[in-house]
């Protein structure tokens, strides 16, 4: 049974996603129109349009697709990374997608295959971040390779392009975003003395960070 969406929901869902999309760039996650966007609404995906400077996006510039790809609102061509975000939403309970080009993130993506687990938020993005293999942007084989490096995360690194992550709102999508991209920063920072090697969690230590942020926060 389709699930569609009022108006209402269209536009607040809109609003909510140009709010996100503006912060990575505020926030230094992206540069110019790199990196995109996207939240279900429904069964209906709004996402960010191809090459749009987020600054300049209005409530009449909403983009929409269908779960299948289709352009179902909108005059602006959606973002040129739909198959990341429809294969994210395809393969998860997802809803709502950040992808950036953040720096350090990106950094770290040509260096290893793994981000080392330098500090106990590795458990809350699922574990050790993987790095899906290069591939031109845009393409299913690059789409093919981050469902891969998703699996059992909620977000990874593309390398040699930047991040991508999910969530259940777009604050927690961003939210993982910019962890993502401290533990980064992190990582590069402690590794970059001469002569030192910095100290990584073990696998036991991040199963007991993964109970114990079963508790974490407001609970009720």
């Amino acid at each position: 049974m389709s699930d569609q969406p009022s108006q209402d929901a269209i536009e607040q869902g809109w609003r909510d996603l140009v709010v996100t999309a503006r912060r990575t760039a505020a926030e230094g996650l992206v540069v110019g129109t790199s990196g995109n966007v996207s939240a279900r609404v429904g069964d209906l995906l709004l996402v960010t349009p191809s090459g749009v400077p987020y600054d300049r996006l209005t409530a009449g510039d909403i983009v929409g697709v269908d779960l299948d790809g289709r352009q179902v609102i909108g005059r602006l061509a959606p973002t040129s990374e739909l198959p990341l975000h429809l294969a994210v939403y395809q393969g998860t309970g997802a809803r709502a997608v950040v992808h950036t080009h953040a720096v350090h993130a990106t950094a770290v993506s040509t260096l290893v295959t793994e981000l080392p687990p330098i500090h106990y938020m590795t458990a809350a993005l699922g574990g050790p971040v993987r790095v899906a293999p290069y591939a031109l942007y845009g393409t299913e084989a690059l789409a093919e390779h981050m469902r891969r490096a998703l699996d059992g995360r909620t977000a990874c690194l593309l390398r040699n392009h930047g991040t991508i992550a999910y969530g259940d709102t777009l604050d927690q999508a961003y939210d993982r975003t910019a962890q993502l991209e401290w533990m980064c920063r992190l990582w590069l920072t402690a590794s970059s003395l001469p002569g030192r090697v910095p100290s990584l969690l073990t696998d036991a230590q991040l199963t007991e960070v993964t109970e114990q942020l079963k508790g974490y926060g407001q609970q009720g």
